[in-house]
């Protein structure tokens, strides 16, 4: 059993929505942490059809709860709520004038936003469940994770590739062609594989669109059907009070490895490759992205490359953490040019140089070269934040 680094405790004092990606664990969660708690899985179609004809019925099942005041005393937990928008104006009325807590949980907000659905009126938080992490596996394999992606049955399993293609693909089904999100699947279908082939680079949307065949407004709204669905997130430029002529144009990195693992047709990824280094800078973003989520990090997640061609991966916050990503076990004086550059214009940033290198050390102009194992132990010790 893997236990998973949001607790009982992130959940059940607030109502709360509940994101994350489809087969990230939330319902395996949601069981484990709360068995006794009234559950309502929207999945279920005799339940569906049931709310769907009366939200009220809901209301009635917990008054029927035996005895009521214990149901109280517990979160309400709707899975897959994006299915019945309509259920979240009952409840509003619930948690408002009867004192219920609620923990809705879904894959994808844009259905409720898009159709008008009540999203509580601020009274509910906002809480993440992402791919696996570094801290959560026992005995984690780097190699592993690359090649497997870090959702929980992928990781598991000695050979996930099928599962993968199959993911992709109940992800086209329902929820791109389900919910007519797309005119047409199959350039939707070759938008994802160039979205995956410039996954971690800089987005030009023109270049993009002549690729797949759309404008740039509609490469950009495929890419907003990406976010909404939780399939990825956005990585901006850092532009800061910069003394250079900087790349302006935002990131893109896929929620998971294995969707680009999939979408690009990648072979075993294996150390040494340029496969295997995009991976692992991939694999550092999920952490990041991941501790931010679960630490409730409030400052931004950015990058960082002038016009003459410097760039580091990745910048926390205000510019106090720079790090860059490189997969070499003996990284070079070519691996830290981006860095020197940083702390050129921001010469109290921390800058990191995270490697595959067994031992730290420090350069003469202040890098800090560390093994990526102890970054994320540090990481996730909270010592990089502002």
């Amino acid at each position: 059993m893997i236990e998973r680094t949001l607790s009982r405790r992130d959940l059940e004092q607030r109502t709360c929505f509940l994101w994350g990606p489809r087969q990230s664990g939330k319902s395996t969660l949601l069981r484990t942490l709360f068995p006794d708690a009234p559950y309502f899985d929207l999945l279920n179609s005799a339940l569906f059809r049931r709310l769907s004809a009366r939200p009220e019925r809901m209301a009635e099942e917990l008054a029927a709860m035996n005895p009521p005041e214990n149901t109280r005393s517990q979160p309400v937990i709707i899975d897959e709520v994006q299915k019945l928008p309509d259920l979240l104006d009952e409840v509003h009325r619930l948690h408002a004038d009867n004192g219920f807590r609620f923990i809705l949980s879904g894959s994808s907000s844009r259905k409720l936003r898009r159709g008008g659905g009540n999203l509580l009126g601020g009274r509910a938080v906002r809480r993440e469940l992402l791919p696996l992490t570094y801290r959560e596996i026992p005995s984690f394999s780097l190699e592993r994770a690359l090649n497997h992606g870090l959702l929980p049955s992928h990781y598991l399993d000695e050979d996930p590739f099928d599962a993968v293609a199959a993911y992709v693909g109940d992800y086209l089904r329902e929820e791109i062609l389900a919910e007519s999100l797309v005119r047409s699947l199959p350039v939707f279908q070759r938008f994802l594989e160039v979205a995956a082939l410039s996954s971690g680079k800089p987005i030009q949307f023109a270049a993009l669109a002549r690729e797949v065949g759309l404008s740039a407004p509609g490469v950009r709204g495929y890419f907003e059907i990406l976010t909404d669905t939780l399939l990825g997130y956005w990585v901006p430029a850092y532009q800061k009070r910069q003394k250079r002529r900087i790349v302006a144009a935002p990131r893109f990195y896929f929620f998971d490895i294995c969707l680009v693992n999939d979408l690009t047709g990648r072979g075993p990824l294996v150390p040494g490759s340029s496969d295997f280094g995009a991976a692992f800078e991939h694999f550092i973003f999920m952490e990041l992205r991941a501790w931010m989520a679960y630490r409730r990090y409030r400052g931004q997640l950015s990058y960082w490359r002038t016009s003459s061609g410097f760039e580091v991966d990745f910048i926390l916050g205000h510019g106090a953490t720079a790090i860059e990503v490189k997969s070499a076990e003996d990284p070079a004086s070519t691996h830290t040019k981006g860095l020197r550059a940083w702390l050129e214009d921001n010469p109290k940033s921390r800058a990191l140089l995270v490697c595959r290198a067994p031992k730290p050390r420090k350069t003469r102009e202040g890098i800090n070269i560390i093994p990526w194992q102890d970054f994320l132990e540090r990481l996730w010790n909270d010592e990089w934040s502002d």
